[in-house]
């Protein structure tokens, strides 16, 4: 299951507390920097669209974040998303993206979702595959390296 965040949501989660009446993971979704900076861009894209990410729950467990990693841009939604990884290979993330996309579909101001993965991360391109994604093509992240692009049309 998503549920929208809040900013009070990170807030929590920076201080490795669960928000609301939810459970953590037994393992960390990621590192107290990294949701700093999620939930910067996630404020950032709030300004202008919204949801801006979603929790990631199972059994009343926050085990996951996906996020929309920049501002829409002509109806197109870029993704991330990360589960903790004592609940990774479980199909956590490919419900949750199914629920995206199936969120995204109702959304009439919502046409694509892309999303990118590092040709190791298999099981994260089965899980795009999965959800009616298909690979458009690679390019240089200055982070990442190589990265496999990947499109889904919604609209």
């Amino acid at each position: 299951m998503i549920v929208e965040t809040t900013h009070e949501d990170y807030t929590s989660l920076c201080l490795n507390r669960a928000p609301g009446t939810y459970r953590l993971a037994d393992s960390p979704i990621a590192p107290a920097q990294v949701l700093e900076l999620l939930a910067s861009i996630a404020a950032e894209v709030r300004q202008t669209f919204s949801p801006a990410s979603w929790l990631i729950i199972e059994d009343n467990e926050i085990v996951g974040l996906c996020s929309i990693k920049r501002p829409p841009e002509d109806g197109v939604i870029d993704i991330g998303y990360g589960i903790a990884p004592s609940r990774q290979n479980r199909g956590v993330a490919r419900k949750a993206v199914g629920d995206i996309v199936a969120w995204a579909r109702a959304a009439p101001q919502v046409t694509a979702i892309t999303a990118e993965t590092t040709p190791s991360n298999v099981a994260s391109q089965r899980v795009l595959e999965h959800n009616g994604f298909v690979r458009t093509g690679e390019r240089m992240d200055d982070e990442d390296g190589l990265v496999i692009c990947w499109h889904c049309a919604v609209g």
